[in-house]
């Protein structure tokens, strides 16, 4: 019983994320966009100020399409 237990505790974190509702209404929606518009516009800002030869400039500012370096 408890190696049962400990199995199911270890399988949850392969488990996808819990479900997120979708916006029901036009100003949830100009909300959801307004944050996914500010996460894009910091992650400019920071890919701006990074150094351009390193390994996380490259995990987190490349976009496919964008010429390799």
């Amino acid at each position: 019983m408890a190696a049962l237990s400990v199995l199911s505790l270890g399988l949850t974190g392969c488990l996808p994320p819990a479900y997120e509702a979708e916006p029901a209404s036009v100003y949830q929606w100009q909300r959801r966009q307004e944050g996914i518009e500010r996460q894009e516009a910091e992650r400019v800002r920071l890919c701006a100020i990074m150094n351009t030869d390193t390994d996380r400039y490259r995990r987190d500012c490349r976009r496919p399409g964008d010429p390799i370096r």
